[in-house]
């Protein structure tokens, strides 16, 4: 079968079947060769690996994924896509496509054996981004690294450094789990429908160890959290308004005051390290 990512293939098969774009699901396909082998090559994919692709969509990026990976999972989650990748797909042997919601998904579970040489490649739906980026973390799903299209402004937040505009919750998060690197600024016209909004691939290499030493990862996460619920409000007092934290605020303020920071200091300020230390002796 002819690639997808020539834009008349695509138009000829959504014809064929009569394919309608659902909203709810945030598809937009990638129709635009060159940002595939981008991707391709900055995830870095040999043989020897197995890929989770999360919203195969038609099978566009699929095509290119079983041509260079061991064996591919594609989780899609429109039963409607199913007959389309069955054709799409059909002269691939290696790729398996799950229909299911990639959140409610066992990943360990699916992926079996395979699981110790998995990478993740995807063109995400934007509106869940961040959950399911969160959710490959958080469940410690042993991926090398994750290679996604994602909303520009969200790729420029996960990179983002203390006392930018884009640096948050996200920002920390990420790299607590991994190091980003923005791999390419993607154009609305490479994809079908166009998006209204600019788009950005982005690697996130998974870091064997995180790069710094807590006592309790909840914790720290909650206290980041509790500091950008209320950007423009002090640490402290994002602290002591939120409802799963009990500290005083004398225990914010004296914690602050050990590690030399006042205590009008606001959440932006602080790199992951010092929310760590901060964590830490919160937690004591």
């Amino acid at each position: 079968m002819e690639k997808l990512s020539n834009p008349q293939v695509t138009i000829q098969i959504i014809k064929k079947y009569d394919f309608a774009f659902q909203k709810r699901f945030g598809q937009n396909f990638l129709i635009d060769g060159h940002v595939i082998e981008k991707i391709i090559k900055a995830a870095d994919i040999t043989k020897e690996d197995t890929i989770l692709e999360i919203g195969p969509g038609i099978g566009t990026m699929t095509q290119y994924l079983a041509e260079a990976a061991g064996k591919v999972y594609a989780v899609e989650i429109d039963k409607n896509l199913l007959p389309v990748l069955a054709e799409t797909l059909g002269e691939y042997d290696n790729v398996e496509v799950i229909n299911n919601d990639i959140l409610k998904v066992d990943i360990k579970e699916l992926l079996g054996e395979d699981a110790g040489n998995v990478k993740v490649v995807a063109n995400l739906p934007y509106y869940i981004t961040t959950p399911i980026i969160m959710g490959l973390f958080e469940n410690h799903i042993p991926a090398k690294s994750i290679t996604v299209m994602v909303q520009k402004e969200v790729a420029l937040r996960m990179q983002a450094a203390p006392g930018t505009k884009d640096y948050g919750a996200l920002s920390l998060a990420v790299q607590y789990y991994a190091q980003p690197y923005i791999v390419a600024n993607v154009p609305p016209n490479c994809f079908m429908p166009r998006p209204n909004v600019g788009s950005a691939v982005i690697k996130l290499t998974r870091w064997d160890n995180p790069p710094v030493k807590v006592n309790d990862e909840k914790l720290m996460f909650d206290l980041i959290r509790a500091s950008f619920n209320q950007r423009r409000k002090t640490l402290q007092n994002g602290i002591n308004n939120a409802p799963n934290l009990n500290f005083t605020k004398e225990q914010v303020v004296e914690a602050l005051k050990e590690m030399g920071l006042p205590e009008t200091v606001r959440g932006e300020a602080l790199t992951l390290e010092q929310f760590a230390r901060l964590s830490d002796l919160l937690g004591k």
